[in-house]
């Protein structure tokens, strides 16, 4: 856990021996958490910073990378809709939740979960033409795809969120009437329609009869060697008397060096040789501004004009950090995930690593349709934690040195 040794960022380099500019990059990319004082100068833990200088002199005291799984299976029950390649089923079951069905429409990820779980209730169906009225479980859960919602009656309730696939995960827990339901959603869901669409989903689930709170969890911090950040609704049902709980951040990171040790080896796709001529070029964690000023116009095009940083272009990870966030095909160029070393795109087996997948976790279908799998996924370590806080939820025995209590939000006056 982190200690209370809170430095400013000026003696915490002299502590380790770097610059300032140094602990500053690393606060900028995430790899370390910095607070703000009431002077509002950046703190920084001593322990903390040490453990990033030791994966960065390549000399960690012990790898973080593991796939976390319980050794106690609870009573614990879920209906995952948009169950995808299993991310969040199997960091829910790897927690002790087991599972009395799973719910999507892609056959190729409905192939991939029947084959690694067989034994598993899955069934490959359109949710809007789904009856959950008979069945029961204690959790509802779903990374349900965001739309906007049509506005024109202004009542933002069940009934305007029609048509939309939110609706579907509502109307699935309106008529399974669970303890508890997750969705989840990516970051950009805050801001969507001006934050209207969150909004509305809040509602909808406070009319529904639960009470709710939503939290952004960083990937990286909890062991997940990847950038990837999620926001996470909980509801929990008005007639029960439990806690809100999310998953507290670690004070440490794992790195891709960690993540992709003695990974197996598999298929992957390739750069054509312009595009590989050019990513040869790219240092470690460079892109496209590592390149020489006539080659960055030549590769860039027109994008080389225009605003914004334009990161992940021409980009390579590099192994003393977390991958970026993963895409649904590596070699896009907007959003490059070069291997650190070899100029290639990251391959199948080291995407799913980064997703933390087991290794004998099988993906079926094209190749297109393995890497648009993992890319979609919930991180399996990142859902083992948001499962382990939903089992002290429906126990009401909170974990305060791991989880963070919540309390529910109350619903906004007017949004117009």
């Amino acid at each position: 856990m982190i200690t209370n040794t809170l430095l400013t960022v000026s003696d915490a380099a002299e502590k380790i021996g770097v610059s300032p500019d140094t602990i500053r990059r690393w606060d900028k990319k995430g790899l370390i958490k910095g607070q703000r004082s009431y002077l509002n100068y950046r703190l920084f833990n001593l322990d903390e910073v040490q453990r990033m200088h030791n994966k960065i002199k390549g000399n960690p005291s012990a790898s973080k990378y593991k796939i976390l799984k319980s050794k106690v299976k609870t009573k614990y029950t879920a209906i995952e809709l948009f169950a995808g390649a299993g991310g969040t089923a199997l960091g829910f079951e790897n927690a002790g939740i087991g599972h009395k069905m799973l719910l999507e429409i892609d056959k190729d990820a409905v192939n991939t979960l029947k084959k690694n779980h067989p034994e598993w209730n899955v069934l490959q169906e359109d949710v809007r033409k789904f009856d959950f009225t008979k069945m029961k479980a204690d959790v509802v859960e779903g990374g349900f795809p965001c739309q906007a919602f049509s506005f024109a009656g202004k009542k933002l309730g069940f009934e305007d969120a029609r048509g939309t696939l939110f609706f579907e995960f509502a109307r699935c827990i309106k008529e399974v009437r669970p303890k508890i339901a997750m969705g989840e959603n990516v970051r950009g869901l805050l801001a969507h329609d001006n934050g209207r669409t969150l909004e509305a989903i809040l509602k909808i689930l406070r009319d529904l009869g639960y009470k709710v709170a939503y939290k952004i969890l960083r990937s990286q911090y909890l062991d997940v060697p990847q950038k990837r950040e999620r926001l996470v609704i909980l509801a929990v049902r008005n007639d029960l008397n439990l806690p809100i709980l999310f998953p507290k951040e670690k004070d440490y990171i794992v790195s891709m060096r960690e993540a992709l040790e003695k990974c197996p080896k598999s298929k992957g796709q390739e750069y054509p040789k312009k595009k590989k001529d050019i990513l040869d070029l790219i240092p470690p964690g460079g892109y496209w501004r590592d390149l020489p000023e006539k080659l960055q116009k030549e590769y860039m095009g027109a994008s080389f004009f225009m605003g914004g940083g334009k990161t992940g272009m021409a980009r390579r990870l590099s192994w003393d950090e977390p991958s970026l966030t993963l895409t649904c095909a590596p070699a896009q160029k907007q959003t490059e995930r070069c291997h650190p070393d070899e100029t290639r795109p990251l391959n199948v087996r080291e995407y799913a690593r980064i997703q933390t997948f087991p290794d004998d976790w099988e993906f079926t279908g094209s190749m297109s349709a393995q890497y648009k799998q993992i890319g979609n996924a919930v991180p399996v370590n990142l859902s083992y934690h948001i499962g382990k806080c939903i089992i002290a939820m429906l126990e009401n025995k909170p974990d305060l040195e791991n989880m963070e209590l919540v309390q529910p939000m109350v619903e906004q006056a007017s949004l117009f």
